[in-house]
């Protein structure tokens, strides 16, 4: 019995998928819950494993088409339908070969001659039909070595990428790398002969060409700043970054990807419905960066991940929502509706190669500081490898934005509707800063400082509400009582 497989639902607020690759051809087999093909939503990409085993029979929609959530996409059928399938050419093949051989009984009146040469074509033809049958097994012959080299180890291809074999390299590259993936390896200047797939049997998926893409960026980002080590690092990681954009993108004109095509639009419509304005205050953070120094390691060897600044950040927000739950809200815009959270769920931009997503740390307020770091450092990594779940980009209460890992002191962040409230963390620098010493009175010492920015909808917060924020938040950070959770009480 056929099974007809649709597009599923991907999260939250999703209408429609765009089939980015198909990881099955029509005619191959297909296990239940082994990958069938990768969909790309306006929030994030995604597999989506088969419903049943079988053979995938029909493909209904091309790759790089788009179709609504429930639209049929792929028909699946029974096991025994790919024999019968494969069967149906040599049917057609075989009767060339009898048929001449249905004359055989004429030959028996042999003492003629008209059916000596009659007799002396079948052999001829039946010569011919072993060699059609032959090719028959040999046009089948790239799928059966694709799925050879399916499951063979990833290291094979670098084992054909050697001398002499670089026509072994090209036949596989071609039998299970996508157009798509070929073409985005192509733009980054990526040889994918060296890249490890990380897909079904070793399949070369377009993260694994992002993250060779980005590893060879950072090679080029260290070989750049290694002169200029004393100045610091940001200041040679810019033209480093302009290399790739002027190699690959100039002169050209593409599409943009829908999940660029979202932010677009998502960022363009939260400044046309809200009323955003932005605060910006700076926190003296110099008690926590002493707290890093002096249980970093410790908390890297506990936690399995590093200690820094923005788990701080983190949980000084989080605190702050729950005193301050105007914050912690949503506009409902069609009806001027406001629901205030009794949890909160903390968003936290990340950005990738593909544009920038925003994962959602549920009940975040459950959450001390190293949950609240093992979860950023999980869903930061996962959004970079491409294994968010839809869900997981969706449901937020509020947001994190953290420019300061670019190097940048702040930025003014456009809030993800229908939330009110985006905080911006900028790069913590140390300064000199006019302090006040109880013994001393005003003096000048040498500070970690750090810019924290506030989007607001001004709909609904008020700048007092905003101010009160931001004062809670720093009164937080800059008590830097944290021992507690850092087991230093």
């Amino acid at each position: 019995m056929p099974t007809s497989v649709t597009m599923p639902e991907l999260g939250e607020s999703v209408t429609e998928g765009t089939v980015t690759q198909w990881m099955k051809k029509e005619g191959e087999s297909v296990t239940v819950d082994e990958p069938l093909l990768e969909v790309s939503t306006d929030k994030v990409d995604t597999e989506i494993p088969s419903p049943v085993s079988g053979v995938l029979t029909r493909i209904l929609v091309a790759e790089d088409e788009t179709v609504e959530i429930g639209a049929e996409i792929a028909v699946i059928g029974s096991a025994d339908e790919a024999p019968a399938e494969q069967a149906a050419p040599a049917a057609e093949e075989a009767p060339a070969a009898p048929e001449p051989a249905a004359p055989e009984p004429e030959p028996e009146p042999e003492p003629e001659p008209s059916p000596a040469p009659a007799s002396s074509a079948p052999p001829a033809e039946t010569a011919e039909a072993p060699a059609a049958r032959a090719e028959a097994p040999s046009a089948e012959q790239p799928s059966e070595t694709k799925t050879d080299v399916d499951t063979a180890p990833p290291i094979d291809i670098e084992t054909l990428s050697g001398t002499g074999q670089q026509s072994g390299t090209d036949a596989v590259t071609e039998a299970y790398v996508t157009p798509l993936v070929r073409k985005l390896a192509a733009d980054e200047g990526v040889d994918l002969s060296t890249v490890r797939g990380t897909g079904v049997g070793g399949r070369i998926r377009k993260q694994d060409v992002q993250q060779a893409a980005n590893e060879q960026r950072e090679r080029r980002e260290r070989a750049a700043a290694e002169p200029a080590a004393p100045a610091g690092a940001a200041a040679p990681t810019e033209p480093a970054r302009k290399v790739v954009p002027d190699t690959t993108l100039r002169g050209r004109t593409e599409q943009m990807s829908p999940l660029r095509r979202s932010i677009a639009e998502q960022m363009a419509e939260s400044l046309r419905i809200s009323a955003e304005l932005t605060q910006v205050i700076e926190v003296d953070v110099t008690n926590i960066a002493r707290l890093r120094e002096r249980v970093g390691e410790q908390f890297r060897t506990r936690e399995g991940v590093e200690l820094g600044f923005f788990p701080f950040f983190a949980v000084a927000t989080v605190e702050a929502l729950k005193t301050h739950p105007k914050l912690n809200a949503v506009i409902d815009s069609s009806k001027y509706e406001v629901t205030y959270h009794n949890v909160e769920n903390l968003g936290v931009c990340v950005d990738t190669d593909g544009g920038l997503l925003a994962p959602v740390i549920k009940d975040a307020g459950d959450l001390n500081l190293g949950g609240l770091a093992r979860k950023i450092a999980d869903v930061t990594s996962r959004a970079h490898s491409g294994q968010l779940t839809p869900d997981e980009l969706s449901g937020g209460t509020f947001t994190l934005n953290n420019t300061g890992a670019s190097g940048a002191l702040f930025e003014t962040p456009i809030m993800i509707q229908p939330q009110v409230g985006i905080l911006d963390t900028g790069s913590v620098v140390k300064r000199p800063v006019v302090v006040d010493d109880p013994n001393l009175g005003e003096v000048i010492a040498v500070r970690s400082m750090v810019h924290l920015a506030l989007s607001y909808d001004h709909r609904l917060i008020d700048s007092s509400d905003a101010s009160a924020f931001l004062r809670s938040i720093r009164e937080r950070l800059e008590e830097g009582a944290f021992e507690g959770e850092l087991g230093l009480a």
